[in-house]
């Protein structure tokens, strides 16, 4: 277990990142957004983007190999939907000064997606240029 882990060292340091940035206290941006109205459901995107990435990243250092798992693919689903959900959870409850949003939450399993995407199409990719 800690042999897997250790190839996750990223993946566990950006949600660290991740959890600290979705729980600090932000300025008012009066319902316009940080920095453009959006901008939020962005951020979200991009940060479940970068984390299945990793999760990636790191499962495939691991194997030693870029081999495509239905398994890997449904465990990093998972992670994502309880740390997603789970930030959304602390949100609502804990951290009353942020809001815990359904868009939220899909906007993080939107930027899963788009890494599992991007994942099966490289390795489809892959595969097919080994077997010409």
């Amino acid at each position: 277990m800690y042999k897997a882990l250790k190839h996750q060292k990223w993946a566990i340091f950006w949600t660290l990142v991740i959890l600290v940035l979705c729980n600090i206290r932000m300025p008012e941006s009066n319902g316009v957004g940080f920095f453009f109205t959006g901008f939020d459901k962005m951020t979200h995107l991009g940060f479940f983007f970068i984390l299945s990435v990793l999760l990636f990243y790191g499962k495939i250092a691991y194997q030693h190999n870029f081999g495509f798992r239905t398994l890997t693919i449904f465990k990093i689903i998972l992670i994502n939907v309880l740390i997603g959900g789970g930030i959304e959870l602390l949100q609502w409850k804990v951290f009353t000064y942020r809001s815990g949003e359904w868009w939220d939450f899909a906007c993080d399993m939107l930027g899963c997606f788009m890494a599992v995407f991007s994942y099966v199409l490289l390795h489809k990719l892959n595969f097919n240029e080994k077997s010409n």
